[in-house]
C-alpha cells in the first residue's frame, strides 16, 4: 500500500515571557509567538524587550524552532508613529516573521523591514480562500484563520489557495467575532482591539426583563442542583486533541494554542500534549488513535470545560459557562527539578507552589514523560527536615525512586482542606 504524502503542521506556543518561550520548546513547539514592547495585543503579558527578543531567537534557532513576534492592534493614529522603527528593530533580532492586522502597520513593515515575512492575524477575521489569496497577493505569508470558520470551510480554502494556513486548535474562545470586542471599551475604557481587554465576557451579570417603562422583573438563572446563578458571556476553552486528524488532512500549517498569559504549567503541558499528538499521527496516520492521557493531561490545566469551538457546529449554550460545574483541574504546579543523584537516588526541586509530606505529586518532562509519587520526605537547603516547603523559589529535596531530568515540572494533587465546623 502506497504511503500517503502528508506535511507535518508545526506545533505554535503561546510564550509571554522568555522563561515561557524557552519551556514552551523544551517541551516539543516548533515555534512560539511572543510580543514586543508595542503594537500586541496582550499588554499585561510579560513582553519582550528587543534585548529578550534576540535571546530566544538564539535559543529557539539553536533548537531548530522559530520565533513569530505580534504586532497585531487596531492601530489609531497616535499608535503609528514609531512603527516604522519598532519592526526595523524586530527584524534586527532575527525573528521568523511578524503577525499584523492593520493594514496601515502591514504596509509600514513592509516599507521598514522589506524581507521580513508577514502573517496576518486573527484579528483580520479571515474566513473565506478569496480573502486568503488577497493577502497572498499583497505578499504575505501566512494567514491566522477568524475562530469562526468550520473544518469544511478550511478543505475547501486549502483547494483553492496555497498561502500558509494556521488555525487555533486550543485555549481560550472570545465571544466577539475573532477577537473584535467592544464590551471592554464601553464599560472600562480599555480598548481590546489595542491590547488592553478587560474580560467583560467572564463577569457575571443579573439579568432584567423590561418590557415597559418603569418594569424591571429580574430574571434568574437556576444550575441543574436548583441554585441560583447569575449569567455570563464567557465561553469554554476550545480543545481539539481529538481531531488532530481532521486538522492535519484539512490542510493546516501550523496548529496554534492560545494562552500568552498562562503559566509555564500550562504551555508546558499543551505544548507536550499536542506535539505528542502529531509525532504520532505523522509515524503512522493508518492506525493513530487518540491516547486518553493527553485527554487527561489537558484535564490538569484546564481553566473551563472545553469544546471544539466552531469547526463541527455553531455553539450552543452548551458551551457556555453556565450550570452544573464541568470537570475541573485538580493539579497545581508545585516545581521544578534542578538535579537528580542516582546513587541517592535524591531530587533537589525549585518549589513554585505549597506542598509537602503526605502529598501526592507528579513528575512530567518533555517527551511525555510521568512518574507519579507520594512525597514521604522533605529537606531544605541545609539538610534539615521539614514537613512542608510554603516559600516561594524554595530549594528543597526529597527522595525519588524513579530518576527524573532537570528542566522536568513537578505538579501536586490539589487537596480540598474543609474547615471544623463548630457543633
Amino acid at each position: 500500500m502506497m504511503q500517503r504524502k502528508l506535511k507535518r503542521p508545526e506545533v505554535l506556543a503561546p510564550a509571554g515571557t522568555l522563561e515561557k518561550l524557552k519551556v514552551a520548546i523544551d517541551y516539543g513547539a516548533d515555534a512560539v509567538y511572543i510580543g514586543g514592547d508595542a503594537y500586541g495585543l496582550r499588554t499585561r503579558a510579560g513582553n519582550f524587550s528587543f534585548d529578550q527578543m534576540r535571546e530566544g531567537v538564539q535559543y529557539a534557532h539553536a533548537r531548530h524552532a522559530k520565533v513569530y513576534v505580534a504586532a497585531n492592534i487596531v492601530a489609531h493614529e497616535q499608535d503609528l508613529p514609531g512603527a516604522d522603527t519598532f519592526f526595523k528593530n524586530v527584524q534586527a533580532t532575527g525573528v521568523d516573521a511578524v503577525i499584523v492586522s492593520d493594514p496601515s502597520l502591514i504596509e509600514t513593515c513592509v516599507l521598514a523591514a522589506p524581507g521580513l515575512p508577514i502573517h496576518l492575524s486573527t484579528q483580520a477575521s479571515s474566513c473565506n480562500y478569496e480573502t486568503l489569496n488577497f493577502w497572498q497577493d499583497e505578499g504575505l505569508e501566512r494567514v491566522v484563520l477568524a475562530r469562526e470558520v468550520g473544518i469544511d470551510e478550511i478543505r475547501e480554502m486549502r483547494q483553492h489557495t496555497d498561502i500558509q494556513i494556521e488555525a487555533f486548535i486550543h485555549g481560550a474562545m472570545c465571544i466577539g467575532y475573532s477577537g473584535r470586542c467592544v464590551l471592554s471599551n464601553h464599560m472600562g475604557l480599555r480598548d481590546a482591539n489595542r491590547g488592553g481587554c478587560a474580560q467583560n465576557c467572564r463577569w457575571k451579570y443579573d439579568l432584567f426583563d423590561m418590557p415597559q417603562l418603569g418594569e424591571k422583573h429580574e430574571l434568574t438563572g437556576v444550575n441543574p442542583d436548583g441554585k441560583k446563578e447569575a449569567f455570563s458571556m464567557s465561553a469554554v476553552d476550545m480543545a481539539m486533541i481529538e481531531h488532530i486528524p481532521d486538522l492535519i488532512e484539512a490542510g493546516v500549517d501550523s496548529l496554534k494554542i492560545e494562552g500568552r498569559m498562562k503559566t509555564v504549567h500550562y504551555v508546558s503541558t499543551v505544548a507536550n500534549v499536542y506535539s505528542a499528538a502529531v509525532d504520532a499521527y505523522m509515524a503512522d496516520p493508518d492506525h493513530y488513535q487518540t491516547d486518553p492521557a493527553w485527554v487527561d493531561e489537558l484535564w490538569k490545566v484546564a481553566q473551563r470545560g472545553m469544546s471544539t469551538g466552531f469547526y463541527y457546529n455553531t455553539p450552543t449554550e452548551q458551551d457556555e459557562l453556565f450550570g452544573e460545574e464541568r470537570k475541573r483541574p485538580r493539579y497545581a504546579f508545585v516545581g521544578e527539578v534542578q538535579a537528580y543523584d542516582p546513587a541517592t537516588e535524591t531530587v533537589t526541586i525549585q518549589q513554585r507552589n505549597n506542598f509537602g509530606v503526605g502529598d501526592q505529586i507528579e513528575f512530567y518532562g518533555p517527551g511525555f514523560t510521568h512518574y507519579a509519587m507520594t512525597v514521604e520526605d522533605l529537606f531544605d537547603e541545609d539538610g534539615a527536615a521539614i514537613e512542608r516547603a510554603p516559600h516561594a523559589m524554595q530549594i528543597v529535596t526529597l527522595h525519588c525512586p524513579h530518576a527524573v531530568a532537570p528542566g522536568d515540572f513537578v505538579r501536586g494533587l490539589k487537596v480540598r482542606r474543609h474547615a471544623h465546623v463548630r457543633a
